[in-house]
């Protein structure tokens, strides 16, 4: 990287995207400081601890695992040197409503004989699936990806077309897994991912299905502490490169430009040269700025559509809990209606999806001895009323679904219980409406349809984040981070 030899640069707000560019801009000689709000780094990548029971309060499905890589390697890093890793079998289990119970394993061959089992020719169609996945995958990756194509001109080139050709870029999801599966159980296999970018089958794009290379071919893994420990491994990393950090210290406005910045917090301002927000965008852009300097004005942000916030149960329970695996998700035969209620009509779930994870299953340092340590992860609409009435109904709708389709009943075992829903997200992260994830992959809010790096009306000030491009997700944030301290070196380096 060029120098940044000089520059002093505040981070605000330590999620992945904050703590991956601090690693950037410090390795490139900057002065970086990242401040963060809440007690602990990791944005919503928080850990729960409790009574001797953990939980990752957010992510937990550790993806992708060439981007930590590749991360970790521009600083001459491993993530090994930081933590370890658990490769899971299988990936992840799903118990349909209707009885079926299906696991995901990395034995493709196995994998194709499941598919075989509901559809003849399934087991082909899987084959040729993840092709295309795996060819859009890593095209994508490396032209479209690690590359910040922020501008139309961008994309009026011959290089990019002819890299493009090849891509399912246009058409929605469910168009694209309905040209090679019928069946409609094998559709939702193929489309569970997108929970990750905060879309459904209809409103997210064709292009979306390298999720599936990610899934099948790259496989699911558990990282030692979970991705708390992740967290802080990058953190570390941070430190090494001479980062400083400061927890519990929010930033309640920012003012100036480019070498006069002043950020101000409730233990006094801030004078960097530059600065870094990895605040939520809607949050940075609406209420941190000044009216004048903001990029968006208010109709843009109710214009947008948003990624689903969510209900959460915690739980710390007695004994154990075999029927469930790491990664398990509870689905009815027909989630149309679940979309719909997040999407399209608002509404708390009657028949919710939802998705269970239990660490304690890998990892016994999670939970007390003969216990349980898991969570409970039900997609909704943001900005829904979210009141204590309305949780303990909820609670007791999820707990009475997983007792009748997951053969789980935790209900009189439980010794510890935490809830996290809609307010929860929008006072800990400062999100828009309480969303989980914030804006969604849909084709109007993808590649450079989404808000840029660069503040559009203040020198000096840069976005990252899932917000921004490449999106959501640890991974995607994690190369958000990089595309940011690219778009800093290039300005000023």
């Amino acid at each position: 990287m060029q120098s940044l030899d000089g520059e002093s640069i505040v981070v605000i707000g330590a999620g992945v995207g904050g703590l991956s560019t601090a690693c950037y801009l410090a390795d490139a000689g900057a002065d970086v400081r990242v401040i963060e709000k809440n007690e602990q780094l990791g944005g919503r990548a928080s850990r729960l601890e409790r009574d001797g029971f953990r939980f990752d309060m957010g992510p937990s499905w550790y993806l992708m695992p060439d981007v930590f890589e590749r991360f970790f390697d521009h600083f001459d890093r491993t993530p090994s040197d930081y933590y370890g890793l658990t490769h899971l079998d299988p990936h992840y289990r799903i118990f349909f409503k209707d009885g079926d119970e299906v696991d995901v394993t990395p034995d493709l061959e196995r994998t194709k004989r499941v598919f075989e089992s509901y559809e003849d020719g399934a087991g082909e169609a899987l084959e040729r699936y993840l092709e295309k996945s795996r060819e859009n995958y890593e095209v994508g990756m490396e032209h479209f990806v690690y590359e910040d194509r922020s501008k139309l001109r961008d994309y009026l080139d011959l290089d990019v077309a002819r890299q493009a050709r090849g891509l399912s870029l246009l058409g929605s999801m469910q168009g694209h897994v309905e040209d090679y599966f019928d069946h409609p159980k094998l559709q939702q296999i193929m489309q569970y991912t997108l929970v990750f970018l905060g879309g459904s089958p209809k409103n997210t794009p064709a292009l979306y299905n390298l999720m599936s290379h990610v899934d099948f071919n790259l496989g699911v893994w558990y990282p030692e502490d979970g991705i708390g420990g992740v967290i802080d491994g990058i953190a570390e990393l941070g430190r090494e490169l001479g980062v400083e950090y400061e927890t519990n210290r929010p930033a309640t406005g920012v003012k100036g430009r480019e070498g006069a910045f002043l950020v101000e917090t409730p233990e006094g301002p801030l004078r960097p040269d530059l600065v870094v927000s990895n605040a939520d965008y809607h949050h940075t852009d609406q209420e941190l700025l000044p009216d004048e300097r903001q990029g968006y004005d208010a109709d843009y942000w109710e214009s947008r559509t948003y990624a689903p916030s969510a209900f959460l149960l915690y739980l710390g329970v007695e004994g154990d809990v075999d029927e469930l695996a790491h990664h398990t998700l509870v689905l009815p035969t027909d989630w149309e209606e679940h979309f719909e209620q997040i999407f399209e009509d608002p509404a708390w779930p009657e028949d919710p999806a939802y998705y269970c994870c239990v660490p304690s299953e890998t990892d016994d340092d999670v939970a007390p001895d003969g216990h349980s340590a898991l969570f409970v992860l039900v997609p909704i609409a943001p900005g829904l009323e979210d009141t204590p009435e309305r949780r303990e109904q909820y609670r007791d709708l999820v707990l009475d679904d997983l007792a009748d389709h997951a053969d789980t009943d935790l209900r009189d075992r439980i010794v510890l219980e935490e809830r996290f829903c809609i307010e929860d997200f929008a006072d800990r992260y400062n999100s828009y409406e309480g969303t989980a994830l914030g804006l969604a992959h849909t084709l109007r809010q993808t590649a450079l349809f989404r808000p840029p790096h660069r503040a559009k009306r203040v020198e000096g000030l840069y976005m990252v984040g899932g917000d921004t491009t490449p999106g959501i997700g640890v991974p995607m944030c994690l190369i958000s981070g990089e595309l940011t301290a690219e778009a800093v070196l290039e300005d000023h380096g």
